[in-house]
């Protein structure tokens, strides 16, 4: 409390008993006791009145110990009761959690994770993902710039996320306590299956296996891929103690259209521990044709590769470069791209006046563009001799097809001829152009439809570069692929606009998520933020139905179904208001990551000790674990001097008194007909 709080409390003092004695005793013709006690109050009340008014501040110090934090972190997955140590796990958690010792030294705190990391101390085992790297970002999270020891209750076997040995941080040790039986079973399992997900009707597709043994003999196993009753491939593999691994290659047959369902398994005469890890099936989509497309051009441009590269990154599609004279029956492709064209490719374009095959024009520096105007009716050119870069701006009203923003505003500029560019009937604009800070209101990117007939505008060159930019954004060409993909897509159909548009696989791993997303548009093809979205979805097998309702995001609504159980689904989504559906299927195959282990990995486990100077311990040296946690002189309580500064006004109790005080005396002067 400062001098100066100090003077004015004196002051008040003061004038609190120069007030009450001038008032209730100097004044008064019989000094009587009422008198005197009727003074206090009123020396109380003023005295009161003036604390408040100077509103001193109240400093209290108060010691604090703070704990080191032992976090306890269970491992909730299945893998944990498939491997029958989920008592086990109980029993130690339960052992180091309720030990006095451990809670006098330590602030003793429990987690569970599987696919995420939650604070608890109630376990269920029953997590369909092992995600140990998301404990150590939590972790780092929670108790950042602390010192600390992590006890963690797994059996190592991680199903997603980063390899978390490297994961935590280095500066705290992690104590591993090992469940599981690390007895070493003769074991077959397949490690991994690579299969694209498409594949064309009468040809063959490529299966490739890793397949792995774990035991002390030689044996002989037989590897065989089959479809219901039906056997395609058969394989006797050996496997030793010096050879545990094994790749098979194996070509199969494309016979079906549609969705085809296949099964990989290995099995041999010996008796195994284990038997689920032993088959895996999978799917594989098989398409009746590819949709053929032709780059015409009389030039030589980076660009020419760049979209071929993209376009055939969809199994679906293929492309051949052309020169304008070279191209014969313009029936044998579902899509033109004409690249820069000029009068070299008139024959071209009054020959596609019959055939009715959708374009996808782009121009640049060599392009004619008058031309151009004579030989379609979408956009008008005028154009100068002078050329221009051009920066591209996202529409996100467009709404012909799905398309997300891969960063356009963010890409290289696309050269072309300095000109005005306008459109002429219903153009949708999927980029506009922009000059260094100038919007031109021009299209960079548009698109048509008349009649059946679509056709898609590029006003630039160099797209080249667009490629390339967004594997340096995002290390993969992904995003661009889609995204020309589904211009592709655009174009290779005719189908007329639809209002309802349902994104979905063909099939599902169990224990993946289940996204189904759609968008519904308007009469005029605008996105609907008021629609209300529905989908029912049917096992084919038991006939059980579920129903959900998609939630709104960002120009399209979502829907998660996991929790599906493996099995083949039905599923209709519907549009409330206007009653528009979609109806379509979908499988999941039965595949329970949680199930491929038979026993903890206790290499990378002890790894992870070693990386963050902690050691790895078994169940039945859980009490040495104690020991070595209560022994380490690293982990002491701090005392902090908590201070505390409440201002008075802040005592709502002084408020209460003063009242009371003045209403005291007021009924006491009432009472003795002092009023």
């Amino acid at each position: 409390m400062t001098t100066n709080t100090l003077l004015l409390l004196l002051l008040s003092l003061l004038i609190a008993g120069g007030l009450s004695f001038f008032q209730y005793i100097y004044k008064a013709k019989n000094k009587s006791k009422i008198g005197w006690f009727l003074a206090f109050l009123r020396f109380l009340s003023i005295f009161g009145i003036l604390l408040l008014l100077i509103n001193p501040i109240m400093t209290k110090n108060t010691l604090e110990t703070v704990k080191t934090p032992l976090p306890i972190v269970v491992d909730n997955s299945s893998s944990i009761s498939f491997l029958n140590s989920n008592e086990k796990a109980l029993e130690l958690y339960k052992k180091i959690q309720s030990n006095s010792d451990l809670q006098e030294k330590f602030d003793v705190q429990s987690f569970q994770f599987s696919d995420d990391f939650e604070p608890t101390e109630t376990f269920d085992f029953k997590g369909t993902q092992t995600n140990i790297d998301v404990v150590a970002k939590n972790l780092k999270s929670i108790y950042k710039n602390t010192i600390y020891p992590t006890v963690l209750i797994t059996d190592g076997n991680q199903t997603s996320g980063n390899d978390y040995v490297y994961s935590f941080d280095a500066a705290n040790k992690v104590h591993p306590v090992i469940v599981g039986d690390t007895t070493t079973f003769l074991d077959f399992k397949i490690n991994q299956l690579n299969v694209n997900k498409y594949a064309f009707h009468k040809n063959k597709f490529p299966v490739e296996a890793f397949l792995q043994y774990s035991g002390t003999k030689s044996v002989t196993a037989d590897f065989i891929i089959s479809q219901g009753n039906s056997v395609f491939s058969k394989q006797s593999i050996t496997f030793s103690p010096s050879k545990k691994t094994a790749t098979v290659s194996v070509l199969l047959p494309a016979d079906k259209i549609g969705l085809q369902v296949f099964k990989a398994s290995i099995s041999s005469k010996e008796k195994e521990k284990n038997t689920y890890n032993n088959t895996k099936n999978f799917a594989v989509e098989v398409i009746d044709q590819k949709t053929n497309i032709a780059i015409v051009s009389a030039i030589n441009h980076p660009d020419l590769g760049a979209l071929k590269r993209a376009i055939e990154s969809n199994a679906q599609r293929k492309v051949i470069i052309v020169k304008p004279n070279e191209i014969k029956a313009l029936q044998d492709f579902n899509v033109l791209i004409l690249y820069q064209p000029t009068t070299e490719f008139k024959t071209i374009f009054e020959s596609n006046k019959g055939a009715g095959i959708n374009t996808f024009i782009i121009t640049g520096n060599n392009t004619d563009f008058n031309f151009l105007n004579q030989y379609q009716d979408n956009l008008s050119f005028k154009m100068s001799g002078q050329k221009e870069d051009y920066l591209s701006v996202f529409n996100a009203q467009f709404n012909l097809f799905a398309v997300d923003n891969i960063g356009f505003e963010n890409l290289p500029p696309l050269q072309n001829a300095f000109g005005t560019v306008t459109t002429k009937g219903a153009v949708s604009v999927l980029l506009s152009s922009k000059i260094r800070t100038i919007d031109t209101n021009a299209p960079l990117l548009a698109f048509t439809e008349k009649q059946g007939r679509r056709a898609a505008y590029l006003l630039g060159e160099n797209t080249w570069k667009w490629r390339l930019q967004t594997h340096v954004n995002n290390q993969s060409f992904e995003k661009y692929d889609i995204f020309m993909d589904k211009i592709v897509q655009f174009l290779a159909s005719n189908n007329s606009k639809k209002s309802l548009v349902v994104e979905h696989e063909s099939f599902y791993n169990s224990g993946e998520a289940i996204e189904i997303t759609a968008q519904y548009f308007n009469k005029n093809y605008e996105f609907d933020e008021k629609a209300r979205l529905t989908i029912a979805v049917t096992n084919t097998k038991t006939k059980q139905t579920k129903n959900y309702d998609l939630l709104k995001g960002n120009n399209s609504y979502k829907v998660n179904l996991d929790g599906l159980k493996a099995g083949p689904y039905a599923f209709t989504v519907k549009e409330l208001n206007s009653k528009t559906t979609y109806s379509s299927s979908f499988e999941i195959l039965d595949f329970d990551i949680e199930k491929q282990f038979v026993n903890p990995d206790v290499e990378k486990l002890t790894q992870l000790a070693t990386q963050t100077q902690g050691k790895a311990f078994f169940p039945d040296q859980v009490d040495a674990l104690i020991k070595t946690l209560l022994e380490n002189e690293e982990y002491k309580a701090i005392e902090k001097n908590i201070v505390t500064k409440t201002p008075l006004i802040d005592w709502i109790w002084l408020l209460v008194l003063i009242s009371i005080l003045l209403a005291t005396e007021w009924f006491v002067r009432k009472y003795n007909g002092l009023l």
